[in-house]
């Protein structure tokens, strides 16, 4: 395990080498160097709450929670979240600024928030506990502020003061990661929700109580990927986003991202069609990529996933039969337990394979 001096880190494993089949992992470390009212992370960790000690693993929980989401919500696409995505987009070199980009930096901020606001209203940490600032407050007509309340200003402090101190850069890319990192934090604001509980004789709820908690994090991830289905490009000068890969590079001009658009996710460059392994950009390719094809219970986006992922990147789908085991003829037992057979089912599965004649015609061009 790798050890940081004064940074706080985050062990995560991620593939070495992209396109071989079968990755090798090796352990890399993310470091959350921070400082708050100038002093340093050892200091702070003297002076302040030793509640702070506890933090650093709900942020990892949080981030994981995060990029385990954009799995889910890219599952079906070419470009499907992979492990070293947090990665990439945090190293100076390698770091990009597309829509894919930005999705991830929401994404991972919003899972800080999420779970740290969480943590602190189960009573986790010692200085910390439910928002009551509004109770007894009338909120509204025939309702009053009461209950306990998701903490949240306390959750943006924290994944601010952990997330944004990653980015070190000083240039457009870091000012894009900085906004998206932010329009994660107000997704977290935007998706509460008011939950009440009704007061009066025999039921009658004359009055109701209410209080804001946190939606579930899989309506958060819907919220986001509409965002990101719907993110803004900001024009950029070609010249200052060549100087943004250097950390020395300058800060883009504040008008050129809107205020307005504080909760949208913003990017500067098109992606890739990520259909083709690049290695060096961390691009996996779709060449044996599961995909689904006339299956139940799934969406139609989900359904024309075998055409996005094989044939528009000229590929073709081969089947694959494939025997599982399941359970069947369930019968319950007095008394009391269930007992079922073992049977085995067909399924078919469906991959996104070069053809021979492709594979052929690579090699020869290769030659």
């Amino acid at each position: 395990m790798l050890c940081c001096t004064q940074c706080l880190c985050l062990v995560s494993p991620f593939p070495l080498t992209p396109c071989q089949g079968s990755p090798c992992l090796i352990p890399i470390h993310l470091c959350l160097t921070f400082s708050l009212l100038g002093r340093s992370v050892n200091n702070f960790l003297i002076t302040g709450p030793k509640a702070y000690l506890t933090y650093t693993t709900s942020v990892a929980l949080g981030a994981q929670s995060g990029i385990e989401e954009c799995k889910f919500q890219f599952a079906w696409e070419r470009w499907n979240c992979p492990e070293n995505a947090l990665q990439l987009s945090t190293h100076n070199r390698l770091r990009s600024a597309t829509r894919e980009t930005s999705f991830i930096h929401a994404i991972s901020s919003a899972g800080v928030m999420h779970t740290i606001t969480k943590n602190c209203s189960m009573g986790d940490f010692e200085n910390c506990g439910c928002d009551g600032s509004k109770n007894g407050k009338t909120g509204g007509h025939g309702w009053i502020w009461g209950g306990c309340s998701d903490n949240v200003e306390f959750g943006e402090r924290i994944s601010k003061l952990f997330v944004d101190s990653l980015e070190k850069g000083k240039d457009a890319r870091a000012l894009m990661n900085l906004h998206n990192n932010r329009a994660g934090r107000l997704a977290v604001r935007a998706t509460m929700k008011r939950t009440c509980k009704c007061h009066g004789i025999s039921g009658s709820c004359s009055i109701q109580t209410c209080w804001l908690q946190l939606a579930d994090f899989r309506e958060m991830g819907d919220y986001l990927k509409a965002k990101y289905d719907q993110a803004l490009k900001i024009e950029m000068d070609k010249q200052q986003l060549r100087a943004g890969n250097s950390a020395e590079g300058h800060w883009a001009p504040a008008e050129a991202f809107l205020p307005s658009a504080e909760a949208e996710l913003i990017f500067l460059e098109e992606s890739p069609d990520y259909c083709t392994c690049n290695s060096s950009l961390g691009i996996y390719g779709t060449e044996g990529r599961e995909c689904l094809q006339n299956s139940h219970n799934t969406s139609r986006w989900e359904r024309r996933s075998c055409g996005r992922l094989c044939t528009e990147c000229g590929l073709q789908v081969e089947e694959r039969k494939t025997e599982v085991i399941i359970s069947c003829n369930c019968k319950f037992q007095w008394c009391c337990k269930v007992k079922c057979d073992q049977c085995t089912h067909v399924v078919s599965k469906y991959y996104c394979t070069r053809s021979s004649g492709s594979a052929q015609s690579l090699s020869e061009g290769s030659a």
